[in-house]
Parts: structure tokens; sequence; C-alpha cells
């Protein structure tokens, strides 16, 4: 593992380092990508830095190499090059896991990443008229379909908007930051 600068801006959260398992140098990730084990088609991972909770901006990322991977039970394990020991492994445990945007797929056309829409404001056009819902502050899976948690805008409410586009979803325009939603204002 090797420690180098990277602007927190430049990374995408994919996954955690959740806890070891066995006693040579292996640990569990929790992968938040779809599948799961597309989280090993990464050429290089960046390890948030220890007690940084998460804040992409505190500290030094750290370059991690892994040299094994696979599905295990309903997870995946990794190992971590040159580690070798359980306790060693331990102080991987409880890190964010984060590569390059640049490293992304492409996607389809009207295709989006959670982290593309994260923070755009949300608009209603309902019934002729406009409200201002707020941000995406967060998307969640609900097994159905996934959902947008939306903070703040004109009456400070939290609502969760189903993320379905051509439904709900009527426009996501990334370059001026804005998600166009038709939902009663009420709900």
């Amino acid at each position: 593992m090797v420690e180098q600068s990277v602007v927190g801006e430049d990374l995408v959260t994919v996954g955690r380092i959740t806890t070891v398992y066995g006693v040579r140098g292996w640990v569990k990730v929790h992968s938040f990508t779809e599948p799961m084990d597309n989280i090993l088609q990464f050429s290089r991972w960046w390890l948030e830095p220890a007690g940084a909770g998460g804040k992409q901006d505190a500290g030094q990322w750290q370059s991690l190499d892994i040299d094994g991977g696979k599905r295990h039970g309903k997870g995946l394990i990794v190992h971590i090059k040159g580690v070798e020991d359980r306790d060693l492994a331990a102080q991987f445990c409880q890190r964010d896991i984060a590569v390059a945007r640049s490293e992304m797929p492409q996607l389809e056309e009207g295709e989006y990443y959670w982290h593309q829409l994260q923070g755009l404001q949300v608009v209603s056009q309902f019934e002729g008229r406009e409200f201002r819902f707020g941000e995406v502050v967060r998307l969640m899976e609900t097994g159905a379909n996934d959902v947008m948690v939306v903070r703040g805008g004109d009456d400070g409410r939290e609502r969760l908007i189903p993320y379905l586009p051509g439904e709900y979803i009527t426009n996501v325009d990334l370059d001026a930051g804005q998600i166009t939603v038709d939902w009663d204002p009420e709900f």
C-alpha cells in the first residue's frame, strides 16, 4: 500500500471493508456496485484515511493493491497484497473503498450513477405549478425501485420520491444541476 495524494472529488465510494476473514490477511467487503462483484474489476482501489468517517476530503487516501477476491456466501472477500496476518488486516477494517471517477464505466444515454444524482436540486412540475423540493441527499434501494431522499426546498420537508424515469422523473439535467419530477407536493 502506497500513500498518495488524491483529490477527494475525483473519487467515488464503491464499497467498504467491514471485518477480517480468517487468519491469512483476507477481509470481508461490502460492495455498493451492482452486481456486487463488479468492485473486483477496478484496477486501483483507494482506501479512506483511518478515522475519516467517510469524508473524502479528510486526509490522504491510500492506494490499495488487491491480489485476490471472490464471492463468499452472500458477500465478498478480498486479499490485500502483502498482508498475511489477521492483526495486520484489521487496520483496514471499517474504512470506505473508492475508485477514480474516470474508471467508472460509461453509461447509456439517460442512465446515471447515484453519485451523479446526489446534490441535484429537485423541482416538481405538478398540475401546471412549480414547487422546489430541495436537493437529493441520498438514494436508497427498496427492492421494487430506487428512491431519492430529498430535503429542504420551499417547505423544508423531507420527501421520498421513487426514481422511476418516465413515470415520476420527467427530466435529469446534470449541467443545470436539476431533476424535474411530476410529484404531488402534498405527498
